[in-house]
C-alpha cells in the first residue's frame, strides 16, 4: 500500500494569542507539528510513504523548524477551508496512493491507531477516524443510516437539532484513495454557514459514488483532540506527560509521583531507576541501572552511569556522569563536562567544560571551569579556576592525587603537579610542582592596639 500524508499546517491559530504559528507551539520539548507527524513517520518501516505539508501563516518559520523532515511543501495562500487546503496538495498525489489527511494541531495520535485507519482503507474504501464524546459541541457529527453505515458528516454550524444530538464526531483524520479524492475535491462547493470548502463533504460524495466509508473509532479522546488555545495546549501537555510516565513505569522505572515528572525529549532508562518528584528531562537523556534522581532536578542531554545518585535541586546539561558518582544537592554540571567513575560534586558546586577524574571530589561551594582534573583529587570549599581573562578561556590542569585547599584561586593557564598541595587561600599564577606544598598567603601579623573605627554620635 502506498500512503501519502497531507498534513494541514496553514492556520494562524488566532486563539493562541501568539506571534508564533500554531503548529510551532511547544509541546513536551518539541512542536505540535513534530508530534502530529510522528505517528505517520513511524509507519515508514511498513509502508511506502510520502508526505506533503500544507503551510500558510508563518510558512518560512514552519519550514525552518522542520529542517531534515522528508516532505514536500505546498502553500495555501488563502485559508478557504480544509477541502481547499487538501486540494493544494493534489498535483503531487498519485492515483494509486491512499491519502492520509492529518492535522498539524492534533499531536497525540498514536501509531497503532493510525495503522488501524490506513489498514481499513483501500482503493475502493475511504476510512474515517471517529470518537464518541460526552460533549461533542463544536465538532462535525458523523451521520449514519438505519443500518449503521456512514452516510455523511455535518458540521456544527450546519447541523439541525436532531443531528447535533449525535455524539460520534469527525476527528479530521482520514485515509482516502487518491483517484476518487481528486474528483470529489473538484466538485466541492462552499454553500454552508462558514462559506468554506469542507473536506468532510467528500464523505457524502464517496457514499453516493458507491465507495462505502469505514469508520475506525478510537476510545481515547485525548489522542484526537485538537489544540486551539493555550488552555488546550496545557491540557494536551499533561495528557502526553501522563502517557510518557505510564510508559516509563511499564519499563520498570520507579516514579515517586507520575504526575510530577516531565519528559521533554527522549529518555532511556536502565533497570531499577528511581525518580523523585518535580524532575524535568530534556533532550536526549540516558540513565544507567540503579540511577537515583532526587527531587527538583533538571537533566538535559546527559548520560548518567550505573549506580550514580543525583541529589535534589541539581542541574545537569550536556554532561556525562560516570558510574557510582554523586552529584548535588544544588549542583550545576554544565555542557562538555565529564565525571569519571566514583567522582563526587557537592552542594553549590558548578562545573563547566571540565573533566573530573576517577575518585576526585569537589564537595562545597566551588567553580571549576575549563579544567582537566586527574584521579583522586580533592578540591576544597570556595575554590575557583579563573579561566577567563576578559577575552579568552584558558585551561587549568590538576594532576592525580593533588589537594587543593579551601578558598584557592587557580589563574589559568596553570598546572598543578601530581600529589601537589595548595594551601588554603592560595592564588596560583604559576605552575605548582608535583609533590610539594605551594602557598601564596602573606605572613600573618597582629597589630597591637589597633582600634576599629566608630561612627561619631550626633
Amino acid at each position: 500500500m502506498k500512503l501519502h500524508a497531507v498534513v494541514l499546517a496553514a492556520g494562524k491559530g488566532t486563539r493562541m494569542r501568539s506571534e508564533m504559528p500554531k503548529v510551532l507551539q511547544p509541546l513536551a520539548g518539541s512542536t505540535l507539528l513534530d508530534h502530529s507527524v510522528s505517528a505517520f513517520k513511524a509507519l515508514t518501516q511498513r509502508f511506502d510513504t510520502r508526505m506533503t505539508l500544507v503551510i500558510g501563516h508563518g510558512a518560512e518559520q514552519v519550514k525552518a523548524s522542520c529542517e531534515g523532515l522528508d516532505c514536500h511543501w505546498v502553500t495555501q495562500t488563502e485559508q478557504l477551508g480544509t477541502g481547499h487546503a487538501v486540494a493544494q496538495a493534489i498535483p503531487g498525489i498519485s492515483d494509486d496512493e491512499i491519502v492520509v489527511v492529518l492535522c498539524g494541531d492534533v499531536p497525540l495520535l498514536t501509531e497503532a491507531t493510525l495503522e488501524r485507519l490506513v489498514n481499513a482503507a483501500s482503493d475502493k474504501t475511504p476510512a474515517l477516524l471517529t470518537v464518541n464524546l460526552d460533549d461533542p459541541t463544536g465538532y462535525g457529527r458523523v451521520l449514519r443510516n438505519d443500518q449503521g453505515d456512514v452516510e455523511a458528516i455535518v458540521e456544527q454550524k450546519d447541523g439541525n437539532a436532531e443531528q447535533l444530538l449525535v455524539s460520534e464526531i469527525n476527528t479530521g483524520i482520514m485515509a482516502i484513495p487518491g483517484a476518487p479524492l481528486k474528483r470529489w475535491l473538484s466538485q466541492l462547493g462552499n454553500s454552508n454557514a462558514q462559506g468554506e470548502y469542507y473536506l468532510t463533504d467528500v464523505i457524502a460524495m464517496s457514499v453516493a459514488d458507491g465507495y462505502p466509508v469505514v469508520a475506525v473509532a478510537t476510545d481515547d479522546p485525548d489522542e484526537v483532540a485538537g489544540v486551539n488555545d493555550k488552555a488546550q495546549l496545557a491540557q494536551t501537555e499533561r495528557a502526553l506527560q501522563h502517557r510518557l510516565a505510564k510508559a516509563l513505569m511499564q519499563q520498570g522505572v520507579t516514579l515517586r509521583d507520575p504526575a510530577r515528572v516531565d519528559c521533554r525529549g527522549q529518555l532511556a532508562a536502565g533497570s531499577d531507576v528511581v525518580v523523585d518528584v518535580n524532575v524535568i528531562f530534556e533532550g536526549d537523556v540516558r540513565l544507567g541501572d540503579r540511577v537515583v534522581i532526587g527531587a527538583n532536578c533538571q537533566i538535559k542531554d546527559a548520560t548518567i552511569g550505573d549506580d550514580s545518585v543525583i541529589l535534589a535541586n541539581s542541574l545537569i546539561d550536556g554532561a556525562v556522569i560516570g558510574k557510582q558518582c554523586q552529584v548535588g544537592p544544588f549542583a550545576r554540571i554544565r555542557p562538555d563536562s565529564l565525571l569519571a567513575d566514583r567522582a563526587r560534586v557537592g552542594n553549590f558546586v558548578e562545573l563547566k567544560k571540565t573533566q573530573l577524574g576517577e575518585g576526585s571530589k569537589a564537595n562545597h561551594l566551588s567553580y571549576v571551569g575549563d579544567a582537566i582534573v586527574g584521579q583522586n583529587v580533592n578540591i576544597g570549599a570556595g575554590v575557583i579556576t579563573c579561566n577567563y581573562d576578559g577575552a579568552n578561556k584558558h585551561v587549568t590542569e590538576i594532576g592525580d592525587g593533588a589537594f587543593i585547599g579551601s578558598d584557592c584561586q587557580l589563574v589559568a593557564p596553570v598546572k598543578v603537579g601530581a600529589g601537589a598541595t595548595l594551601g588554603a587561600g592560595t592564588t596560583l599564577g604559576k605552575d605548582a610542582p608535583a609533590g610539594e606544598l605551594t602557598i601564596t598567603r602573606p605572613k600573618q601579623i597582629t597589630i597591637a592596639g589597633w582600634k576599629r573605627p566608630v561612627k561619631n554620635k550626633k
